[in-house]
């Protein structure tokens, strides 16, 4: 992928983010705007609506206070004194809340990507997606259908490996998932694949069994594949706002999380979790995804975001 292509895929991602993010925007700095134009001053009443509006948008009660102490510090020492200042303050609190991207590191090859979450967060999508990107870098895609459970999973992981045009490693429904990881690690090597991508159940049903099912994976890598650079990364569903947060400190204390990725920012009222997702599980948002296509993911960029939440 050249780089003028990729800042094209890039400018026309980030205007379908800005298209998809009407609800949050609305809800959130559609609110912003209109208390700001009825005040008169910036006072202790400003600030309290405004805390009001950032929470009943899913931004988090804690977030939303740790935004209102940072304005509220900046008005005692004089520096907030125009609403047009309290704006521009808001947008630089809330990128650095939402913190700088991270790239993958897959410094290996291969490299391990395990991708996590729940059925119906886009998981499946996301592995194609993510494969598709690999792929158009230069880098050779295996991934892995470890999710063995679940009615059709492995069809619908095997029609997203075909659109992204990398092999798919898998076994018959029901089959033990670690199995499945094993093939697919000889494959890898064997065939000097960059990137090995292994999807994983999305029905575990209590945290002892995601443990568990996590680990023999983990050993079977470990053993397979020493060494290698690994990510883990969770797949969340923004749509269910501060409930995806209470979901990935579930997936946290049975997996050691590297990244996130956010689908479905697209005609969500909840955007406003990207704001506070990473201060409350110190983990990184490594994409957002905003539809179905192969292109719809792109790393997180803290500017773009907080500009299509204004603009």
């Amino acid at each position: 992928m050249t780089e003028e292509t990729r800042k094209k895929e890039k400018k026309s991602f980030w205007s379908r983010v800005r298209e998809g993010l009407t609800k949050t925007k609305n809800a959130l700095f559609g609110q912003i705007d209109d208390l700001l134009k009825n005040f008169v001053r910036v006072d202790e009443d400003l600030l309290e609506e405004l805390e009001e509006i950032l929470i009943c948008a899913d931004v988090g009660v804690n977030a939303a206070e740790d935004i209102i102490d940072e304005l509220r510090e900046q008005i005692k020492d004089g520096r907030l004194k125009e609403k047009e200042q309290v704006t521009a303050t808001l947008h630089n609190i809330l990128e650095g809340m939402i913190g700088a991207g991270e790239d993958l590191k897959l410094e290996t090859s291969p490299s391990v990507i395990l991708v996590i979450g729940v059925n119906g967060v886009g998981k499946t999508t996301s592995i194609g997606k993510i494969s598709n990107r690999l792929r158009k870098e230069g880098k050779k895609v295996i991934v892995a259908a470890a999710d063995t459970f679940r009615a059709a999973a492995i069809d619908q992981l095997a029609v997203w490996c075909d659109r992204a045009k990398v092999e798919l490693v898998r076994q018959n429904e029901g089959s033990d998932p670690a199995a499945v990881v094993f093939d697919a690690c000889h494959v890898a090597k064997n065939k000097k694949a960059d990137v090995l991508i292994i999807d994983t159940a999305g029905r575990l049903h209590n945290k002892t069994n995601l443990m568990n099912e996590l680990a023999k994976i983990n050993r079977v890598i470990d053993r397979e594949l020493p060494g290698v650079s690994r990510e883990n990364l969770l797949v969340l569903d923004a749509t269910t706002g501060q409930n995806a947060i209470l979901q990935a400190k579930e997936f946290k204390n049975a997996a050691q999380l590297t990244g996130l990725i956010l689908n479905k920012l697209d005609g969500t009222a909840k955007g406003g979790i990207v704001i506070s997702i990473r201060r409350e599980l110190n983990i990184p948002v490594k994409f957002i995804g905003v539809g179905e296509k192969l292109d719809d993911m792109q790393e997180i960029d803290q500017a773009e975001f907080v500009k299509a939440l204004f603009e």
